[in-house]
């Protein structure tokens, strides 16, 4: 299989082509699969996919599968201890678009929309389809479908909305830093950091002002999932390195960013499994810290596979329909009767294998505009 993720990788890479005839190159979302952007390696802009980018992108989706395969509620520590470590999978997603968008210096706004929207849509009637089989009370009034779809109630879809608001921000951002004078960057960079520091204030304060407005934990839980200002803050880290002399540093503290992200990812574990303080899965300082250094030391690490970066490059497919092969196991395989662990870990190659053969599969016989529309 690896052989074919390499070439399939190959065949989904444009050529290179010099910077003289390069003036304005396009850059979509982080796990959109059709993106073009420019190598963070090259001295000159080439047009190509990110080959460390995607890499960065394929370990990103496996972690995704790995959190959705854990067995459910997390009761042994264990369990929370691999949730904790794979929870940078999200962070490392908008990290890049961020990267990509300020390297290409644009944010093609309704286009990334369209990219996003069009594959979700398509799984959202799957997924609706696969809940009304299992669950014959679901309402199907008209209201609650469309409050379902435009809140991605279904599965795990709430992060393509995720990606949508960082999309706005980004554009937001890039639109202010270009008004009112020559020094885009600078300003850009400030936007930037700006933004980080007041993704930190709403995700430390959201949840205690729903609670002294009186919300339920059921919707504080749903709003701190979709908190927009907090996640733009890692889009945000990711488009400040691309801008700003920090990317290359970074790369000579490799070393020091591993253990400061091994550092910052016991005390969110340790957070976690005690539930002291601000314990939340996501939505938290001491999450932020650790996912902010992992995606960092991602990025810094020289890790350029192809077969990797082949599943990278077509991480939004995978993040839209793996969730249907756990779903089918959960509820058909009968695999808790084997423990937590062997649970787990058929769970996860069961469906990493399958998500990846049916990308192959998709890229291979679908048409091309189809294998757009599936997000593939």
């Amino acid at each position: 299989m690896r052989n074919y993720l390499n070439r399939a990788f190959d065949t989904h890479r444009p050529a290179p082509v010099t910077a003289a005839a390069v003036q304005q190159p396009a850059a979509m979302g982080a796990m959109m699969s059709g993106a073009r952007t420019l190598d963070r390696d090259s001295e000159s802009q080439v047009v190509g996919r990110d080959t460390g980018i995607d890499t960065m992108r394929g370990i990103a989706i496996l972690m995704v599968i790995g959190i959705h395969a854990l067995p459910q509620p997390l009761l042994p520590a264990w369990e929370t201890l691999v949730d904790a470590a794979l929870r940078p999978s999200v962070p490392v997603f908008l990290f890049a678009t961020g990267y990509l968008t300020a390297r290409a210096g644009r944010v093609p706004l309704a286009k990334r929309i369209r990219m996003a929207l069009i594959p979700y849509a398509i799984a959202f009637v799957a997924a609706y389809i696969y809940m009304a089989l299992h669950n014959p009370a679901m309402d199907h009034r008209v209201t609650t479908t469309v409050a379902r779809f435009v809140l991605a109630y279904v599965f795990v879809y709430y992060y393509v909305f995720v990606y949508i608001g960082c999309t706005v921000a980004l554009w937001l951002v890039f639109r202010l830093a270009e008004i009112g004078a020559p020094e885009t960057r600078q300003r850009l960079a400030v936007l930037l950091a700006m933004s980080i520091g007041l993704g930190l204030i709403v995700g430390s304060y959201l949840d205690p002002l729903m609670q002294h407005l009186g919300y339920s934990d059921s919707l504080i839980q749903e709003a701190r999932l979709r908190d927009i200002p907090f996640w733009f803050g890692f889009a945000a880290l990711g488009a400040l390195l691309a801008i700003s002399d920090i990317g290359l540093a970074v790369r000579d503290m490799r070393t020091l960013l591993a253990g400061a992200a091994g550092v910052t990812y016991v005390i969110y574990a340790t957070i976690r499994l005690s539930d002291t303080g601000d314990a939340a899965d996501y939505d938290s300082v001491a999450f932020f810290g650790y996912a902010a250094l992992f995606s960092t030391l991602l990025f810094a690490l020289p890790i350029r596979l192809p077969f990797l970066a082949a599943i990278g490059s077509g991480s939004y497919f995978i993040y839209l329909w793996h969730i249907f092969v756990i779903m089918i196991l959960r509820d058909h395989a009968g695999l808790r009767e084997l423990g937590p662990v062997a649970d787990f870990a058929i769970t996860f190659m069961v469906t990493a294998v399958i998500s990846v053969a049916a990308l192959l599969a998709i890229r291979m016989l679908a048409p091309p505009r189809l294998s757009r529309w599936l997000g593939a």
